[in-house]
């Protein structure tokens, strides 16, 4: 993931910031406990398609 990219994307949802996971190729907002997937090199930033994250996974 870009290191640029990532200081400019925000979550859809709270407008907060995005922790990139490189394991899981993931966008987590804490705020709203959702994990957006990064699909070949592409976030896809639609809450449907967006992973709820369980109680837990921290970041």
């Amino acid at each position: 993931m870009d290191a640029k990219l990532l200081d400019i994307l925000v979550c859809p949802i709270c407008k907060g910031p995005l922790i990139f996971v490189k394991p899981g190729q993931e966008l987590v907002c804490k705020a709203d406990r959702l994990a957006f997937p990064v699909r070949e090199g592409i976030p896809v930033m639609i809450e449907d398609e967006a992973r709820k994250l369980t109680a837990e996974e921290t970041v």
